[in-house]
């Protein structure tokens, strides 16, 4: 007997890739089990199961940095409260220190939706009762019919796991121009922000390395820093909360068309986020 769940849980989060760096993402999760029968003819309790992996992946993966442990291009130091790891990919370097639960080593030699389920398949399966036989979980991308984004960012002023300074979304941006849905606007920030990470000002840093950005700042969780090629950062005077964002894109293009009518709608992840209008 197999049960499924379609789309049990959505994880933002941000992952290391060989070619283009620090990349924000969000998946949909789906899962389905194998098993046999028990005495209430169930294999397991539907509400059991999906508390405890919504709550697993939530813990385990949601707001992390995912990070590629058998990759070529990492060297890490990973001990009990914190980690410290470089990541060089095509001449340019990603380097952090943080506390140790932002971010999940991913035994692997590259971050997919593939090799991300095998691990968390491995790590769930001793959780399950014995009726259960078998473990499949998939994590696909939000189909977005539109331009849209990846960034990474860190809130340190989030009670929460946002305060993690490198973890992210993919997300999906609508513009409107004068009451009109504008296809240019939106392709130009989606073409802006691929790949980007945002950065608020203040928490910039002197870096070592004069073709980084560095971060760094105290939060609830810990002391973050965080280095990021400088074509890949992008600075903004405030915190970068989906509300700042919002606000940001319509003030900049309030600014080159002064003349015209703004509303900014920006996806944080999926089917969330915060309407501006200029």
């Amino acid at each position: 007997m197999r049960l499924f769940v379609d789309n049990l849980t959505n994880i933002d989060f941000s992952f290391l890739h060989p070619t283009r760096g620090l990349i924000g993402e969000t998946w949909l999760a789906s899962v389905e089990l194998v098993g046999e029968l028990d005495s209430q003819g169930m294999v397991v309790d539907f509400g059991v199961i999906k508390s405890m992996l919504r709550h697993w992946l939530d813990d385990q993966v949601d707001h992390r940095l995912l990070i590629p442990e058998q990759s070529r291009y990492l060297e890490f130091d990973a001990a009990q409260t914190h980690t410290k790891f470089s990541w060089r990919y095509e001449d340019k370097l990603v380097k952090s220190t943080c506390p140790a639960d932002a971010v999940t080593f991913i035994n692997a030699e590259t971050v997919t939706p593939e090799s991300v389920a095998s691990w968390c398949i491995q790590k769930l399966t001793p959780k399950f009762p014995n009726t259960v036989t078998q473990l499949k979980l998939t994590f696909t991308p939000e189909f977005i019919d539109g331009p849209y984004y990846h960034y990474s960012h860190g809130l340190k002023k989030h009670d929460g796991n946002c305060q993690r300074i490198a973890h992210g979304h993919r997300s999906r941006i609508l513009i409107w121009r004068n009451g009109k849905i504008s296809a240019d606007d939106m392709k130009f920030w989606a073409d802006k922000w691929q790949d980007v990470y945002i950065g608020t000002q203040e928490d910039v840093v002197a870096s070592p390395n004069a073709d980084n950005v560095a971060f760094r700042y105290q939060a609830q969780q810990g002391e973050f820093y965080l280095e990021v090629d400088k074509h890949c950062c992008y600075l903004i005077n405030t915190d970068s909360t989906i509300e700042f964002i919002a606000q940001h894109i319509a003030d900049e293009l309030k600014k080159q068309s002064p003349q015209d009518r703004f509303t900014v709608k920006a996806f944080e992840g999926l089917s969330k986020g915060a309407i501006a209008e200029t």
